[in-house]
This record gives structure tokens, C-alpha cells and sequence, in this order.
């Protein structure tokens, strides 16, 4: 089941499936961070460089991929979240 449960110490919002978190939104920082596998995050970061980019630190090795909301093409967006 699909849960969205919003951080009561920061304006991130947390997707949960299950007890699992697959996406945040950071509305102060306009930027959605989503958890891809390895091969995913390797294409939406070529597809959108500099839009879609591998969090910069060791969250990148569990596939957790920053996303400009301000510039990222919707579909693109719609295409990462299915």
C-alpha cells in the first residue's frame, strides 16, 4: 500500500510502499530524490544530466538520485516514479 507521511522536522515528504521509502520531496528545495536500481539511475542521469543526478555521497550506491523539479520534464518524472 502507498503512503505518503510528511517528516514533522523538515518540509521532506516521504513515499513509503510499505514501510518502504522509494521517493522524498523537498519543497524548500524544489527537488524530489527517488530510489532507482543501479542500471535505472545509470539511464535517467544520461537521459537528463544535470536535471537528474546521483546523490552526491554514499546514498548514490543504494540507487537515491536527486531530481530538479524546476526543470525536469514531466513525463521524464512520471517515467522515474512507475
Amino acid at each position: 500500500m502507498l503512503s505518503k507521511a510528511k517528516q514533522s522536522h523538515s518540509d521532506i515528504t516521504l513515499f513509503r510502499v510499505g514501510k518502504k521509502i522509494f521517493a522524498t520531496k523537498n519543497a524548500r528545495g524544489n527537488r524530489a530524490t527517488l530510489r532507482f536500481s543501479e542500471i535505472d539511475q545509470s539511464v535517467f542521469t544520461a537521459m537528463a544530466p544535470g536535471i537528474i543526478q546521483a546523490v552526491p555521497n554514499k546514498w548514490a550506491k543504494y540507487g537515491w538520485t536527486n531530481v530538479d523539479l524546476a526543470a525536469v520534464d514531466p513525463e521524464l518524472l512520471n517515467d522515474g516514479l512507475l
